[in-house]
């Protein structure tokens, strides 16, 4: 089976971590899995035999409408053009039997819309499905977005499925986001996304190899991309600076996008502290195993990773320009699972006072973290069995859904 999968990665790296995590999940000897990605950092994860990615010109979001190149210096429409037809060419000449789009149901600037129409037009066997996180943003700026972008359109005319990689008892997308019944019958809530911990019993272990002791507290701070985390990276290092001499230890990442000006800002405090710092590191999963608390802006990878390994964790939200992250935050808090302090009011005082509560008791976090259920990829498995190549697959899409010419004249790319 061909498996194309598209991520368009214009900030952070959840996009492509989630897309690498699955990719790995669905890998098997009759499985050969392609990935489209902007990321620019791709080549830096450890990526399997049977995977393979086509790298196309990265882009960097300046608002919610205004992209431009990454490296290199021509005008965002080139740019634009160029991965539009990278990604339909690769797509006309894989002819995947599944084709899985991660979030962005048309793509960055609507590039896949001309990829998509050409699968369901020459290509009607490929079946193509969206993946959605489990929350998008508050439910009235979703459901604008998608009235005014036409997006529910999409869903019902160029999607075979819809994978919401979360459970509906605690975030009901369909009846938050206003999904009509005709695209609510392709909606599968698949449950959260593993990720390859590290097991338990190896946490002894992997804390001996990074020079703890067993009575060592271990607070592990990490933002992600990098490219909004400066607050936090800042926040937690004032706290540590008005007691030097704290009763644990500390490593932080930074992430990889946040700026060489700010990263050697941070650098020279953390020295002084001497706090370990680094930008990106391979196995973060490792990292999370170790510590006895987390601290984060609990994106949707970085909580899945900090479940599976049943770690307590402080989160820090942002609440722009998306509500995700706090909403997230305060309904995973809700159930136990986390402590949070909003972006907005976040300081060093509060931040001290929940990160050694957590230390002090962090039972009262691992019990219930222990007990999350992480389903997506025995889901994602069982729908994957029912994609054999040649069965048509998408053709049921195609029959049921009438063809609306004159609406996607109107999301072709220009």
């Amino acid at each position: 089976m061909n498996i194309l999968m598209y991520s368009h990665d214009t900030y952070g790296l959840g996009h492509i971590r989630r897309t690498m995590a699955l990719a790995q999940n669905m890998l098997g000897k009759d499985h050969r899995i392609l990935i489209l990605t902007g990321s620019p950092i791709v080549g830096r994860f450890d990526i399997p035999k049977g995977i393979d990615f086509v790298r196309i010109p990265g882009m960097i979001k300046q608002s919610n409408e205004s992209y431009v190149p990454h490296s290199i210096a021509i005008d965002p429409s080139l740019a634009l053009a160029i991965r539009q037809n990278i990604i339909l060419a690769t797509a006309k000449t894989l002819k995947p039997d599944i084709f899985l789009v991660d979030k962005a149901p048309l793509g960055l600037k609507l590039e896949i819309t001309a990829t998509l129409l050409w699968l369901r037009e020459k290509c009607p066997r490929t079946k193509v499905v969206l993946g959605l996180r489990d929350i998008m943003d508050s439910p009235e700026s979703t459901v604008e977005e998608w009235r005014t972008r036409k997006v529910y359109e999409a869903f019902e005319q160029l999607y075979s499925e819809i994978w919401v990689y979360g459970c509906r008892d605690i975030f009901d997308a369909v009846r938050e986001y206003a999904i009509p019944g005709r695209i609510e019958e392709k909606m599968h809530f698949t449950g959260y996304i593993p990720r390859q911990v590290p097991r338990k019993r190896n946490r002894p272990a992997i804390r001996r190899r990074m020079g703890l002791g067993a009575e060592d507290r271990f607070v592990l701070v990490t933002t992600g991309g990098g490219g909004d985390g400066y607050k936090v990276i800042d926040t937690y290092l004032s706290m540590v600076e008005s007691h030097p001499r704290p009763y644990f230890k500390t490593m932080i990442v930074t992430g990889p996008m946040l700026s060489e000006d700010l990263f050697d800002s941070l650098a020279s405090r953390a020295r002084k502290l001497r706090i370990r710092i680094v930008k990106f590191h391979r196995k973060m999963e490792k990292l999370i195993l170790a510590a006895d608390c987390v601290v984060s802006m609990g994106g949707y990878n970085t909580m899945c990773e900090i479940i599976c390994a049943a770690r307590p964790a402080l989160v820090i939200p942002r609440s722009r320009p998306r509500q995700e992250q706090l909403m997230r935050a305060r309904i995973f808090a809700n159930r136990g699972l986390l402590e949070y302090i909003p972006w907005e009011t976040v300081g060093v005082v509060e931040m001290r006072e929940k990160v050694e509560a957590i230390l002090d008791d962090p039972a009262r976090y691992e019990r219930p973290l222990l007990d999350f259920p992480m389903t997506a990829f025995e889901v994602i498995n069982s729908r994957l069995n029912t994609c054999q190549p040649g069965t048509g697959n998408g053709t049921d899409c195609v029959h049921e859904a009438m063809w609306m010419p004159d609406y996607f004249d109107d999301l072709q790319p220009q």
